[in-house]
C-alpha cells in the first residue's frame, strides 16, 4: 500500500520530515518497506532560476542566434547564446545556469557547462518547455509573467513540490489503515494531535427522484447509498489529481473515474461510477447472481456467475460484481453525461468469496473483504460528488439514497487497567492507558478507578475484544518503550528428543565449514518437476503456470539456483537447503521435511596455484558420510540411486526406506532446468533422519594406546560386486579388531578374465588392549578371504 507524505498533511499538521514520519509508522505497526521521493516534474526544476532579458542583440557569426545579457539577481549578468524566435529584450524567462541540470522530455538529463558557441561565450541556457520537462512546445523559450521575481527559483514559481511516498506492508487484520485518512488516524493517535476531515457542508442533494434502488440481498449488502449527478464532462483530469494519483502508482484514466480511485484511497471506501443513461429501467438492484448467469467485466473476460455472488443489477441484467468488479456495458466513457454513484457497505465474507472464486483481485476487493467503515459510505458520497462537479461540471440531480435497515453497532467491553499492565508486562500509568485510548478514537462510555467500558467504532474490524484494545494501546505506546529486566522468567518443558532445531543448525554449521552455502527456494514448482503427478498438490488459482505446483524433492529447486547463478557467470555450486515437500494421498495431504545438497562447477575458485578440477560423485559421497558419521547413524545399508533423477548414484537404506539418495544428475533433469554441465546432488529425507538418531547415545573411549596395522588385500570378483558387500562381509568376519575397510584401487582391463574386475582393499586392524603380533593378523586375514571366496567368489591376485 502507497501513502503519499503531502497527501497526508491534506489531514494533520505536522513539521515531522519524512524520514522520521517512516520511522514513527513502522514503530506504530504500519511498517515502511520503502520511502521513495517522487516529483511530479522530472528534477523537478531544481537549480532553475527566474531571469530577465536585459539586452539581445543579433550573434555577429549566426544569423538564426541572438547573444543577450540576462539579470538573475546575481552581482554579475550572465551572457547567453540563444536561438528561440521569441527571446527579446524585458521578457521574464526561465534560465539554467551553469551547474544547473536539464531533464528533457525526450533524450537522457544534462549539465549546463559554460561554453563558446560560434565564438560568443555562453553562461547558461533559456529554456524552453520540452527542455525542462515543464510541457511539450519546442516553439520557443517559455515567457514568464512580468510580475515574476528576478532571481527566484522556478520550482517556487510554478508551485512545484516534491513528494514522498511509503510503501507500506499492511498486516491483514488492519483495514482500519487501509487508507491515507486510516493511517493519518494512527499518526495523530501516536503524535496527540488533532486529524481534520475536508468540509463537505456545500454539498446539496436535489429534491428530485433519481435512480430507484432495491436491495434484495441485505445480509451482504448491509448499507447501500447512492445519488445521481448530471451534466458532467468526462475528460482528462486536472493536473493536481493526475499528481496526487501517479505519486502513489495509480494510472489516471478520466475525471470521474480518477475522483472514485482518489476516494477510495483517501478514505477507504471503495465507489463506482454508472453511466446513467445506461441503466435499464433507471433501476438498481442489488441481488444475487443466477447460478450461471453469464457477466462481462470491466477487462472485456466473459465471466460465468453463481448464486452465492453479489451482483448490482439494472432492470434486465448484472451491471457490476460487487465490491470486485464493474462490467464491460456500464461504465463511464467519453460520451458520459450522468451517472449514477454508488457508495456501499458490503459484507467481506461475500466479497472474498466471489474475489477467490473469479480470481479477481482489485483495490476496492482489497478493502471489502478485510471489512470497510459502515459509517463513512455517505461522507465519501459527499465528497465524491463535490469533486466530480469541481472536475467534470455537472449537478446533482436526486436525492441521496441511503438503505440501512440494521445499522452495524459499535464492539463494546471492558479495558481493566491492570489487564494492560499484566499483558504488557509494564507499569503504564492508569492516565496514559486512557489518553491513549481516547486519542485512538476509542469512546469511553462508562469508567472507574479499575476499569473502562469503550466502544469501538465498526472500522476497526480487529478490535473487538480487551485484548485487542491492549495490543492497541501497546502499539502507540510504543514496543520499544517497553524496558527489558535483567531477568526474564520462564516456565522449562521438556523438549523433544532430539531437538530439531539444534540438530539442523548443527549439520548446516557442518557444511557452512564445508564451503557450502544455505539457499531458500520457493515452495511452488511446476507441474513438470514433481515426481508423480497422481500425488500432487495442485493450486486452484496459481500465480502461473510455473508456480501452479508444491514442490515434491528440492531438486529443481537446486537445479533451479544452479542454472540462475550460470547465466550470470558464477557456474561453482556448493549448496544446501532444508525444505518441505508436499504430497497427496489417499488419507490427505502429507508434508516432508528434507535436506538437499548441491554441488556443480569447479572444486576450487581458479587461481595460479590451484589445477581446474571439476567437482565429481565423490566429492559429494563424501559430504554425505560426513553427515551421517557426524550424525551417528548405524546400520545403513547401500542400494542403487534413483533413476528417475540420477544417471548413476547411490542410496543409503534404513531398513526399507531410503535414508538420503545422491549421485550425478542426470541429463534430461539437467536439461528441464536449463543448467549447463554436470551437477551432482543429495537429498536426505530429514525426517526419516530425525528418527534414526531419536535412540542415539553418546559414547566416549580412550584413545587407544596400542598400535594399528594396515594391510592390503588384491581380490579378483565379478563385475557386479560391489564394495559395500565386500566391506559388509569384512565386518561381519571380524566384529573386535577390524576398525576400518577402505578401497584404493579399482581395475578393468585387457589382462583380466572378462566379466572380472580387480579391487585393491585396505584394512585397518586393531587392539585396543594389547599389541597384536603377526600371528594373530594372519589369522584375521585368513578368515577373511576365505569369506570373500565363500560369499562372492573372489579370489586373491
Amino acid at each position: 500500500m502507497n501513502i503519499s507524505y503531502n497527501w497526508l498533511k491534506n489531514y494533520i499538521q505536522t513539521d515531522k520530515t519524512p524520514d522520521e514520519l517512516s520511522l514513527i509508522l513502522t514503530n506504530i505497526g504500519l511498517e515502511v518497506e520503502l520511502l521513495d521521493k517522487v516529483q511530479s516534474i522530472p528534477g523537478g526544476l531544481d537549480g532553475l532560476l527566474v531571469g530577465e532579458v536585459i539586452t539581445c542583440e543579433q550573434h555577429p557569426n549566426a544569423d538564426k542566434l541572438r547573444v543577450t545579457t540576462v539579470n538573475v539577481g546575481a552581482e554579475e549578468l550572465l551572457h547567453i547564446v540563444c536561438g528561440a524566435p521569441n527571446v527579446r529584450t524585458g521578457l521574464k524567462v526561465i534560465v539554467a545556469p551553469v551547474g544547473a541540470t536539464c531533464h528533457p522530455n525526450q533524450g537522457e538529463p544534462f549539465k549546463i557547462t559554460k561554453s563558446k558557441i560560434r565564438g560568443e561565450v555562453s553562461e547558461g541556457m533559456l529554456c524552453g518547455e520540452d527542455e525542462i520537462g515543464l510541457g511539450s512546445s519546442h516553439a520557443g523559450i517559455v515567457e514568464l509573467k512580468e510580475d515574476a521575481a528576478v532571481g527566484s527559483l522556478v520550482k517556487d514559481y510554478f508551485q512545484i513540490q516534491d513528494d514522498f511516498v511509503y510503501e507500506i506492508g499492511l498486516t491483514p487484520n488492519r483495514a482500519d489503515a487501509a487508507s491515507h485518512l486510516g493511517v493519518a488516524r494512527d499518526l495523530a493517535a501516536y503524535l496527540r494531535t488533532n486529524y481534520t476531515l475536508s468540509d463537505v457542508s456545500a454539498f446539496k442533494a436535489s429534491e428530485a427522484q433519481g435512480t430507484a434502488v432495491v436491495v434484495d440481498a441485505a445480509e451482504a449488502a448491509p448499507r447501500y447509498s447512492g445519488i445521481n449527478i448530471t451534466g458532467i464532462t468526462v475528460q482528462d483530469s486536472p493536473d493536481w489529481l493526475k499528481e496526487k494519483l501517479n505519486a502513489i502508482g495509480i494510472r489516471p484514466i478520466n475525471n470521474v473515474v480518477d475522483v472514485t480511485n482518489y476516494i477510495l484511497h483517501d478514505l477507504g471506501q471503495p465507489l463506482h461510477a454508472f453511466d446513467a443513461d445506461k441503466i435499464a429501467g433507471n433501476k438498481v438492484v442489488v441481488r444475487y447472481a443466477k447460478e450461471g448467469e453469464p457477466f462481462v467485466t470491466l477487462d472485456g473476460v466473459a465471466r460465468t456467475l453463481a448464486a452465492e455472488d453479489l451482483v448490482i443489477a439494472d432492470g434486465e441484467k448484472p451491471m457490476c460484481i460487487a465490491g470486485v468488479f464493474g462490467g464491460q456495458t456500464s461504465g463511464v466513457t467519453e460520451s458520459t453525461t450522468a451517472i449514477f454513484l454508488e457508495s456501499a457497505y458490503f459484507n467481506a465474507v461475500t466479497v472474498r468469496k466471489t474475489s477467490k472464486r473469479h480470481a479477481l483481485k482489485t483495490d476496492a476487493s482489497f478493502r471489502f473483504e478485510r471489512g470497510t467503515d459502515p459509517n463513512i459510505t455517505v461522507y465519501a458520497l459527499q465528497k465524491a460528488a463535490l469533486l466530480i462537479q469541481e472536475v467534470a461540471g455537472g449537478q446533482v440531480s436526486s436525492t441521496l439514497t441511503d438503505i440501512y435497515p440494521a445499522p452495524v453497532q459499535p464492539f463494546e467491553f471492558t479495558v481493566n487497567y491492570g489487564n494492560v499492565q499484566r499483558l504488557i508486562g509494564q507499569a503504564i500509568p492508569a492516565e496514559e492507558i486512557r489518553a491513549i485510548i481516547v486519542a485512538l478514537g476509542i469512546e469511553i462510555v462508562k469508567e472507574d478507578a479499575e476499569e473502562l467500558l469503550v466502544q469501538v467504532a465498526p472500522y476497526k474490524v480487529d478490535v473487538t475484544r480487551e485484548v485487542d484494545v491492549i495490543e492497541e494501546v501497546l502499539r502507540i505506546y510504543g514496543y520499544n518503550n517497553i524496558e527489558l529486566k535483567s531477568q526474564i522468567k520462564a516456565s522449562l518443558n521438556t523438549a523433544e528428543k532430539p531437538d530439531k532445531e539444534l540438530l539442523l543448525n548443527q549439520v548446516a554449521d557442518l557444511l557452512i565449514g564445508n564451503g557450502y552455502r544455505e539457499i531458500l527456494n520457493n515452495s511452488l514448482t511446476k507441474l513438470a518437476f514433481v515426481n508423480d503427478e497422481n500425488t500432487a498438490v495442485r493450486l486452484l488459482n496459481p500465480l502461473s503456470s510455473d508456480l501452479d505446483t508444491m514442490r515434491q524433492n528440492l531438486l529443481f529447486s537446486a537445479l533451479t539456483s544452479v542454472s540462475y547463478n550460470q547465466k550470470r557467470k558464477s557456474p561453482n555450486a556448493k549448496y544446501f537447503e532444508y525444505g518441505k515437500t508436499y504430497f497427496k494421498t489417499e488419507e490427505g495431504y502429507k508434508e516432508k521435511q528434507n535436506l538437499g545438497l548441491t554441488i556443480a562447477g569447479a572444486q576450487a575458485e581458479a587461481q595460479w596455484n590451484v589445477a581446474d578440477t571439476k567437482v565429481n560423485f565423490y566429492n559429494l559421497k563424501a559430504a554425505v558420510d560426513t553427515i551421517v558419521k557426524r550424525l551417528n547413524i548405524q546400520g545403513l545399508q547401500t542400494a542403487e540411486g534413483d533413476a528417475r533423477y540420477f544417471d548413476y548414484g547411490l542410496s543409503y537404506m534404513k531398513g526399507q526406506q531410503a535414508l538420503v539418495t545422491f549421485g550425478a544428475v542426470s541429463t534430461a533433469n539437467l536439461k528441464k532446468a536449463d543448467v549447463d554441465g554436470a551437477v551432482f546432488y543429495a537429498e536426505f529425507d530429514w525426517d526419516l533422519v530425525v528418527k534414526a538418531i531419536r535412540k542415539n547415545v553418546i559414547k566416549f573411549q580412550e584413545v587407544a594406546k596400542f598400535p594399528a596395522v594396515n594391510r592390503d588385500l588384491a581380490l579378483l570378483v565379478d563385475e557386479s560386486v560391489a564394495f559395500e558387500q565386500l566391506k559388509t562381509i569384512a565386518l561381519k568376519s571380524e566384529r573386535k579388531l577390524l576398525k576400518d575397510v577402505a578401497i584404493f584401487d579399482v581395475y578393468k582391463g585387457d589382462k583380466l578374465p572378462e566379466g572380472k574386475k580387480s579391487y585393491a582393499l585396505s584394512f585397518v586392524i586393531q587392539d585396543d588392549e594389547k599389541t597384536l603380533n603377526d600371528k594373530q593378523i594372519e589369522a584375521i586375514i585368513k578368515k577373511l578371504i576365505i569369506n570373500f571366496e565363500k560369499e562372492t567368489g573372489a579370489t586373491v591376485r
